[in-house]
């Protein structure tokens, strides 16, 4: 996914309100638009750099959108919650077009996004196969969090992922099969694990639907001030 123009880096002075930062941009302070809700424990400190974009849409309350915190260690974590599933999307119709050997999305043939499974729960993507009746449903997940070498979810007690897992399980049960894939956004971590000590009835039930068949796949985003893929690197999962 190519940004319309290169990133724009500045200083992150506060992050307030959730959604507001203030970045220091060469000599003025700008307000950009944060979008993210979890805690960004581990990526956020005032003082940091950051990469943000910047739109010429009039309607906009704020011009600016926070995209990019760099880490004490220097790794780029991004941080808008909307590029997971704009490059899952991407990657799944590069894929299921192409057809490439040894990958299990290429078995299917058509992509739906943002697919309704009940009339209070939509999933991220389900695949199709033009002869089959079961689907494979996937839901997407973003990673900003790190214990060291390890990236880790979810930064803050999630009850909706929690139901997600449980939905999930329930379509297992139905015959069909599930992905549930962890964009990790920051290139510093070599495993995945859940963070129990942020919600340990998540890492629970994230345990309960691997056991049942879930697929778990953690996959690393590059991120570049030009824009951001989703890779073919996948980190070893430890549960």
């Amino acid at each position: 996914m190519k940004f319309s123009q290169k990133l724009n880096e500045g200083k992150l002075l506060k992050r307030y309100k959730r959604f507001f930062a203030d970045i220091q941009w060469n000599d003025e302070v700008v307000i950009a638009h944060c979008p993210n809700t979890g805690s960004l424990k581990s990526a956020y400190e005032p003082g940091q750099s950051c990469l943000f974009s910047a739109s010429d849409n009039p309607e906009r309350k704020l011009r600016f959108t926070l995209e990019m915190i760099q880490s004490n260690a220097g790794a780029w974590v991004g941080v808008n919650t909307a590029t997971p599933n704009a490059i899952v999307r991407e990657k799944l119709n590069k894929i299921v077009a192409d057809k490439p050997e040894g990958n299990l999305w290429s078995h299917f043939d058509e992509v739906k996004a943002e697919y309704k499974i009940s009339k209070e729960t939509r999933l991220d993507f389900a695949l199709f196969k033009k002869d089959l009746t079961k689907a494979h449903y996937i839901e997407v997940k973003n990673v900003t969090l790190a214990d060291g070498v390890a990236a880790q979810f979810p930064d803050a007690v999630t009850e909706r992922g929690q139901k997600h897992l449980r939905e999930l399980m329930s379509l297992i049960d139905q015959g069909h099969t599930a992905e549930i894939i962890f964009t990790v956004q920051r290139n510093d971590c070599s495993v995945f694990s859940p963070a129990d000590h942020i919600d340990p009835e998540y890492g629970r039930l994230l345990r309960e639907a691997h056991l049942k068949g879930l697929i778990i796949s953690p996959i690393v985003v590059d991120l570049h001030p030009e824009g951001v893929e989703l890779t073919d690197r996948r980190l070893p999962v430890l549960l």
